[in-house]
């Protein structure tokens, strides 16, 4: 078992509204597990201006898998791109842009072996759209595209994007510029 992550960012310079759109979310989400579950517990995110282009969000419910749902979810109520990371346990990253409830693009990152083990095909392949939603170079996207390495994938995007991507809300406690850079939103 390696290193694994699940993070979201919405592309916007609208940080209030960011937090509406999440707070609107994370009432679906507890209505959701209110269905499950007697007692009544709080969501909590973990926010951040990562770049003035980014804000990033953590979330205990984000794993790979779930983030893109939510990520899904939020593009619906926020009229900005949303981009979904997945890291599982250092074999596979997966990167999805999320805009108006549609997916419009994504990549998985991982060695052919892995790709055919876990019968990975992306969903949408839109490689135009998530250069300009990145902002990707003409000169840097084909280097980019062509890293097998989700490691590598993951440092090449962050390094692109001007943002760590490498945070998940499970390393928030144990990890001081986790702590120290993104603040703790609670919403009963």
């Amino acid at each position: 078992m390696g290193r694994s992550f699940a993070n979201l960012h919405i592309k916007t310079h609208n940080f209030e509204k960011t937090i509406e759109a999440l707070k609107l979310l994370s009432h679906e989400l507890k209505n959701k597990e209110r269905e499950y579950e007697a007692e009544e517990t709080s969501i909590v995110m973990h926010l951040r201006d990562s770049n003035e282009y980014w804000i990033s969000v953590l979330h205990d419910y984000f794993v790979w898998g779930t983030v893109k749902k939510i990520g899904k979810a939020l593009s619906r109520l926020v009229d900005e791109p949303v981009m979904t990371a997945g890291y599982i346990n250092e074999e596979i990253f997966e990167l999805s842009i999320f805009e108006n409830g549609e997916i419009r693009a994504e990549r998985i990152f991982c060695e052919e072996w892995t790709r055919e083990d876990y019968e990975l095909k992306e969903e949408r392949l839109n490689d135009d759209y998530l250069q300009e939603v990145l902002d990707i170079p003409d000169e840097e996207l084909e280097d980019f595209l062509s890293i097998s390495s989700p490691g590598q994938a993951v440092d090449k995007l962050s390094e692109l994007v001007n943002m760590t991507l490498w945070c998940d809300s499970e390393w928030v406690p144990h990890e001081e510029y986790l702590r120290n850079t993104f603040e703790k939103y609670e919403w009963r």
